[in-house]
């Protein structure tokens, strides 16, 4: 035990109870989607990480602790304002014994533990019995008053880091408000003269616009038949919506390949997912990705480097005239998608080359104090995240009952 959690016990043992001793655990009700109601008063929440929608009636408190039973099982959430529990979450309720913030920081201390406890079937859930089963350390439980004091103390403790990392990402918000801007501001040249930066960057030069079609050039697809090749595979899911980064990839062999796995990247090209084309799934490949395999599910923009910079194209798909040309243009309901063709036909504008790289280094300025995890606001939020998590380790760590010794079934010596 840390000497710091022994100094706040103060002497006191712990006693370690089942969450279904300490707190109610009760199911909300079912709300269909049909009833949900759009500027509804209260948040629906059920098998997600976010609401399902919104409803005029509510059943819970705020500031109640909630569990996943269907769907993203065993995500342990608080929840700050009045709601409708659906009937896929479990609602806890601690008793007087238990602060509600208290037993909420135990339970994300346990968080891979819960997650463990889902029965993976169809569809996954975290049966009843293990949750309530679930021990819950309670300090000093011989004394009420002692033991609402330890748990008020690591509560403020562990609050004043979570309200620290909200006010930074809350900062972090408005920083990429400003950044998208800017970035739209340094891209519409149509209207330069409301920016008389922009105007005085340019000094005098034209600006033509093309489709991205004219400024890129053809790729190919790799032939399988002919390599042994083991490759570095990028899908849909391996770059990072919020960071516009390579997260990971899969090694994949010509025995091994998913049918999708087609599109030979080289350094500098412009990856853009055609499906849910909204979301802006892009990246520019580097170096560590030059060669390597692509999805068919995204379209590969490969600069012709006289004319326009990836970096450039970078930002003309990542801006909000992009995402609004794909409102515009993509189909389908359930799963929107949109063509290679149709994305290329989407006209930018064509900055002499040296006026491309001045923005681009603007832009890259800006992008790397909103999204850099190695510099700026994230990486002060990564950091914060990382002290949270070390202190509440550290103070909800407290000491486990020593497991009964092991009858082996020997007759006992007798003595003399």
């Amino acid at each position: 035990m840390h000497p710091f959690l022994k100094k706040l016990l103060d002497g006191e043992n712990v006693e370690w109870k089942p969450l279904g001793e300490v707190a109610e655990i009760k199911r909300g009700r079912r709300v269909t989607k049909s009833e949900l109601i759009p500027d509804g008063t209260y948040p629906v929440y059920s098998g997600g990480v976010t609401p399902m929608g919104r409803y005029n009636k509510s059943n819970q408190d705020k500031n109640t602790i909630t569990i996943v039973k269907y769907g993203t099982a065993g995500f342990v959430n608080f929840i700050t304002e009045e709601f409708w529990a659906n009937d896929v979450c479990y609602c806890v309720i601690p008793q007087s014994t238990l602060i509600n913030k208290f037993l909420f920081y135990v339970l994300t201390n346990k968080q891979r533990e819960i997650y463990s406890l889902v029965v993976d079937a169809i569809p996954a859930h975290l049966p009843t019995e293990e949750i309530t089963n679930l021990p819950i350390p309670i300090p000093a439980p011989n004394n009420p008053e002692k033991s609402l004091a330890i748990q008020n103390e690591i509560v403020r403790m562990l609050d004043t880091f979570t309200k620290l990392i909200s006010e930074l990402t809350r900062e972090l918000g408005l920083r990429k408000k400003q950044y998208q801007y800017y970035r739209d501001k340094l891209l519409d040249f149509k209207n330069a003269a409301d920016f008389p930066f922009l105007q005085k960057l340019l000094n005098g030069a034209k600006v033509e616009y093309k489709p991205l079609g004219e400024v890129t050039t053809q790729t190919k697809n790799i032939n399988w038949k002919n390599t042994l090749k083991t490759y570095q595979y990028i899908d849909l899911t391996s770059v990072s919506i919020e960071t516009n980064t390579i997260l990971e990839t899969s090694e994949i062999t010509a025995k091994t390949a998913p049918s999708r796995a087609q599109k030979l990247l080289e350094k500098d090209d412009v990856i853009f997912a055609t499906t849910r084309p909204t979301q802006q799934r892009c990246c520019v490949i580097d170096e560590k990705y030059d060669g390597e395999i692509a999805s068919t599910g995204y379209c590969v923009l490969r600069a012709k480097k006289y004319v326009a910079l990836p970096k450039w194209i970078f930002y003309c798909v990542t801006s909000n005239n992009f995402k609004k040309y794909l409102e515009d243009n993509q189909s389908g309901a359930a799963y929107p998608a949109i063509s290679d063709s149709k994305i290329k036909e989407y006209i930018i504008p064509i900055p002499p080359i040296e006026a491309q790289n001045q923005i681009v280094d603007i832009l890259d300025k800006f992008d790397a104090l909103t999204n850099s995890l190695t510099e700026g606001l994230p990486k002060e939020i990564e950091l914060r995240k990382k002290q949270y998590a070390y202190y509440r380790d550290l103070l909800l760590n407290f000491p486990k009952p020593e497991p009964a010794p092991v009858d082996a079934g020997f007759p006992k010596e007798e003595r003399c």
